[in-house]
């Protein structure tokens, strides 16, 4: 059932004066799937962060406003050089990129020498800078698998994502201990509910949760129907949606993507698998912030030369592989 929202006048009178000034600035506005739905619906590409990174890698725009975090605004720098990207609000951080520092991967490379370092893309430019390769979780098991099989692996930041990718892949890797905060809260107790309360449900995961490790435990002791459970990026997510014959499906990643599976597939139904999965800091972006940014030209995001030229390659190889 479809969801249907009041629009107050002034919202839509910010919106009309974003995309006037969108227009005026030559702008163009990337939302991730977790922005709130007003700025999905204004923005000019919503996606993943790998759609993100491909659509700011081509955009012929002098200007991009990124709905988003700051490790995605980030990338976008990195790959538009001679583009101006400004992020509506520098607060807008991420609870898993702050997990590891440049300096604390340099101290876990040196007890690795000859392991080639895998940075999810939800990592500061001076990690990326620091690594071999970038993933998203569309194409990490693609990553995992191009690394020759002899080579080490240092994966990072995300515990679970990286433990997923060990059994997918079966390929050992050294792991960095870090949480997506969100995704960690989605745990078992919450799926076994809504599969319950939702018998005939299609179940979509996300594999940075919390619940992964069991989950693909339960799928492999048959605790699970394999047939209606699929382990997704936000944009697999959305693409299968579309795609399935099912009319109801129990998401488990942060609820703001529903909002784009509803407007892609208003005839089916979806349910969160944890109504509370919500990301503070994707949230920070406002109508309020994005109209001031525009309007003022603020908040630009600049890496330092000789870190944006060792990410890069982190990144291109990222996009290589996509």
């Amino acid at each position: 059932m479809t969801q249907h929202r009041n629009t107050s006048l002034p919202v839509l009178d910010t919106m009309a004066e974003i995309l006037q000034l969108k227009q005026e600035r030559q702008a163009v506005i990337l939302a991730h799937n977790y922005q709130i739905p007003e700025i999905q619906d204004l923005a000019d590409f919503v996606g993943d962060s790998l759609g993100l990174s491909q659509e700011a890698a081509k955009t012929d725009a002098e200007v991009i406003v990124f709905g988003g975090v700051h490790f995605m605004a980030e990338t976008a720098a990195i790959l538009c050089p001679d583009k101006k990207v400004l992020i509506p609000d520098l607060k807008a951080g991420c609870s898993l990129a702050a997990t590891i520092t440049a300096e604390q991967l340099r101290q876990w490379k040196a007890e690795y020498p000859d392991a080639v370092v895998v940075s999810y893309v939800n990592t500061s430019a001076e990690v990326k800078a620091e690594s071999d390769y970038c993933c998203t979780s569309s194409n990490a098991e693609k990553v995992i698998r191009a690394i020759p099989e002899d080579k080490e692996i240092l994966f990072l930041p995300d515990l679970f994502l990286g433990s997923y990718l060990q059994k997918v892949t079966g390929r050992k890797m050294h792991l960095w201990m870090g949480e997506c905060h969100v995704h960690a809260g989605i745990r078992p107790e919450h799926i076994r509910t809504m599969r319950q309360e939702h018998p005939q449900a299609e179940f979509l995961i996300h594999p940075e949760c919390g619940c992964i490790s069991s989950f693909m435990y339960y799928l492999a002791d048959h605790a699970i129907p394999a047939q209606r459970t699929h382990i997704f990026s936000t944009g697999g997510m959305v693409n299968h949606a579309r795609q399935s014959p099912a009319k109801a499906f129990i998401v488990a990643t942060e609820v703001g993507l529903l909002h784009r599976m509803r407007k892609d597939s208003p005839q089916k139904q979806f349910i969160p698998a944890n109504p509370e999965a919500v990301c503070q800091y994707m949230k920070m972006i406002t109508l309020e912030n994005l109209l001031h940014s525009l309007r003022e030209m603020v908040y630009e995001v600049t890496i330092p030369e000789p870190i944006a030229r060792r990410a890069r390659r982190a990144i291109e190889r990222m996009l290589e592989l996509a």
